[in-house]
């Protein structure tokens, strides 16, 4: 009898949890394990690991409010992602640097981030059903418009514009000496080969307790009723659309803050075709720790961020080592593609 209940207990938690989960949660820990054993240096992988962990968290944290207004995993992540280069690039053609100019950066992105997003949203809300497909043609079509635009806006910064033509901007632009790592190195902890981004898990703190109090304001839980039950929050004199929509605007802005975190982090701003297939990595994430399609926590944001970013960071390193071959880009396709088909298949239906 208590084998049963044991065996009963696991198979329960197992299907909670999610067999695809549990897999990728050993794979993660065997890597840790085998690291040492293969000349995998521990803690330079661990630190990398750290740093891309901090780097992605605001961009997987913006997938939050959208799924739970039921309004589905954020594919259209891109253009909120488009408004956070607008900031950056506006900020680096006035000649602003170090913390102001990331500051100002910020508080120039929110406004395109905010008309985006509430445009996005009013779309949305006109396929309700289709909205995860809508959303990933939108973000296409914003990173293909803007590539255009790219070239096409006056932009006279030496850093930024092509050499050869004195216009249109680079593919890459490099933020040495703009807001280079500014958060990363602010109170950093430097231990041999390990470095902790302290001033990078400071500002995603700062962002997950603002994303906290709106979702356990009056309008988030309004938002969670609208999407758990939208029949129920109708009748409650909610309106379902307005609640979709301000979670794409919430949504939208926190993706625009969240690019400008990757980029003080990563060092550059891709431009062009680079944010094309960025949602993909978040939403991947975040189902990683354990969200569902209905349902999702700051809780899933920081443990699959860090799942994620695990096994992109050790697989080169330990991988590698064993059979001499890259098999890092493979893995982070299957994960990233395998765990969005996870999700979708477990998909349930709620009424519109």
């Amino acid at each position: 009898m208590k084998f049963e209940a044991l065996r009963g207990a696991v198979k329960h938690f197992v299907g909670n949890f999610g067999l695809p989960r549990l897999i990728i949660f050993f794979f993660v820990a065997l890597l840790f394990c085998a690291a040492p054993f293969v000349g995998v240096n521990v803690p330079a992988s661990l630190s990398d690991v750290c740093v891309r962990w901090t780097q992605n968290a605001v961009l997987v944290l913006a997938m939050v409010p959208m799924i739970q207004s039921g309004a589905g995993l954020n594919f259209g992540l891109p253009v909120g992602i488009i408004s956070g280069l607008l900031g950056a690039t506006l900020a680096m053609q006035i000649g602003a640097a170090g913390t102001g100019g990331f500051i100002l950066a910020i508080l120039i992105c929110l406004p395109f981030a905010f008309f985006s997003g509430y445009l996005y949203g009013g779309i949305l809300n006109k396929v309700k059903g289709e909205e995860m497909t809508i959303a990933m043609y939108i973000g296409f079509s914003i990173v293909t418009f803007m590539s255009i635009l790219w070239i096409a806006l006056p932009f006279t910064n030496p850093t930024m514009v092509w050499a050869y033509a004195g216009a249109g901007l680079r593919t890459t632009i490099s933020l040495e000496g703009y807001w280079s790592h500014i958060l990363n190195d602010f109170l950093c902890i430097r231990a041999g080969n390990f470095m902790f981004p302290t001033g990078a898990l400071l500002f995603f703190v700062l962002c997950a307790v603002i994303m906290r109090i709106f979702m356990q304001s009056k309008t988030g839980t309004a938002m969670t009723a609208a999407g758990s039950n939208p029949d129920f929050a109708r009748a409650c004199g909610v309106s379902v659309d307005k609640m979709r929509r301000t979670s794409v605007v919430v949504s939208t802005l926190f993706g625009a803050v969240g690019i400008l975190v990757y980029q003080q982090s990563f060092g550059f701003i891709q431009m062009y075709n680079a944010p094309l297939f960025m949602a993909f990595p978040a939403v991947a994430a975040v189902l990683l720790g354990g969200a569902s399609v209905q349902k999702a926590s700051l809780l899933n944001v920081i443990i699959g961020t860090f799942l994620f970013q695990s096994i992109l960071t050790m697989t080169p390193s330990v991988i590698n080592n064993i059979v001499k071959t890259d098999m890092s880009e493979v893995i982070r396709i299957l994960i990233s593609n395998g765990m969005i088909i996870y999700a979708l298949t477990r998909k349930t239906k709620v009424a519109r």
